[in-house]
């Protein structure tokens, strides 16, 4: 099925580190699209066994004209390798080559593939330029935009990174052509949160238009890349090391990366446990006051009609907060979550581990 769309553009504005987000059809192969990119000798294309016999062969015939060596490098596939041997494979490339610091570094994949490359971008000679190319909706709406890059640890996820923005980010529509469909809907988790926390406009026109996203229709697809690229901008620029407002993009994640630490990595997508974090996110808000129980069924609904799971797995209370007290956003302890205060507007909110625990059972397999 080939995708169209006109070529569109989000820049994400942070001074010096600014940088655009190029979203369209045929951008993969297409030199114009690359002709921003800092001079260097050499690329490294970090890629995975899914993603490498569809992509990196064309990738690589785009970045030839530009570099005198583009190397591909092969990772396994799948969250369970987002991890400290897989991420040494990027630097035992990078050495091997002889890459200098002047080295791009180009991501093609999804989440995974683009957290891992950023940081060994990040970290190989202190800092390297990399490119993200994300082939899953979710890497394109979200994981790709805003520089945070990181490896899971056994005790919690993402819980080992940097931040370290991209020169470029390029969402070639025409990849999501391929994206098996359990990937789509997890990716349309981290579109149908930018509706609750930002935009209920945008979560309207997403209830209207989601048998067309589900169907892979191009302006369908075209349109929710833009819009949430444009929040994810918007939310970014203002916030670039999540010290307050970034925290927001966290909708639905305390309870979700819980899920995914629990069960242990890739059993649920990333996506499928946001999306049922945010069932219980929402239920939470509502607890605090925030939000009515008929958003709470609507957002709900939606998140069902995505394809995507709307009950927790029986990974028991304590469990549950023993791993919510890893998360990034806890302090001194307390578990805090990004609840919405009202349709559209969100916030980072302590609650008690008795309300949690209520949410928790009213949301969760027994």
């Amino acid at each position: 099925m080939l995708l169209t769309a006109s070529l569109q553009r989000v820049d994400i504005a942070l001074g010096d580190r600014s940088y655009p987000i190029q979203i369209g059809n045929g951008l993969l192969d297409s030199p114009e699209a690359w002709a921003a990119l800092p001079p260097a000798a050499t690329a490294l294309i970090v890629t995975n066994t899914t993603v490498a016999p569809l992509y990196a062969a064309r990738l690589r015939a785009a970045l030839q004209g530009r570099f005198r060596a583009v190397h591909v490098l092969e990772l396994p596939d799948g969250e369970v390798y987002k991890d400290w041997p897989t991420l040494n494979l990027i630097f035992d490339a990078l050495l091997g080559h002889g890459c200098d610091r002047r080295t791009v570094l180009f991501a093609l994949g999804g989440g995974v593939v683009g957290d891992m490359t950023g940081f060994a971008a990040a970290s190989y000679m202190r800092g390297v330029p990399f490119v993200q190319v994300p082939t899953t909706l979710l890497a394109q709406v979200d994981s790709s935009v805003g520089g945070k890059t990181a490896i899971n640890h056994p005790l919690g996820k993402n819980m080992i990174g940097a931040f370290y923005q991209p020169r470029l980010v390029l969402c070639d529509l025409a990849t999501l052509a391929t994206l098996p469909q359990r990937e789509l809907s997890a990716g349309l988790a981290e579109v149908i949160k930018y509706g609750p926390i930002y935009d209920m406009a945008f979560f309207d026109w997403i209830e209207a238009h989601l048998d067309a996203l589900l169907a892979r229709e191009p302006a369908a697809l075209a349109h929710a890349v833009k819009r949430s690229c444009e929040i994810k901008a918007e939310v970014v620029g203002q916030d670039e090391r999540e010290g307050g407002l970034r925290a927001i993009l966290n909708f639905g994640h305390t309870f979700g990366h819980a899920i995914e630490s629990g069960l242990g990595y890739g059993e649920w997508l990333h996506g499928e446990a946001v999306g049922c974090g945010m069932v219980m996110a929402a239920h939470l808000s509502e607890r605090l006051g925030g939000v009515d129980a008929a958003f709470v069924r609507r957002l709900t609904a939606l998140i069902e009609r995505a394809g995507l799971p709307v009950r927790g797995p029986a990974l028991g209370a304590e469990r549950y907060l023993e791993l919510m007290r890893i998360d990034k956003k806890s302090e001194a302890g307390e578990i805090r979550f990004v609840v919405i205060e009202s349709p559209g507007v969100a916030a980072v909110r302590g609650a008690p581990d008795a309300l949690a625990c209520e949410v928790l059972a009213q949301c969760c397999d027994p």
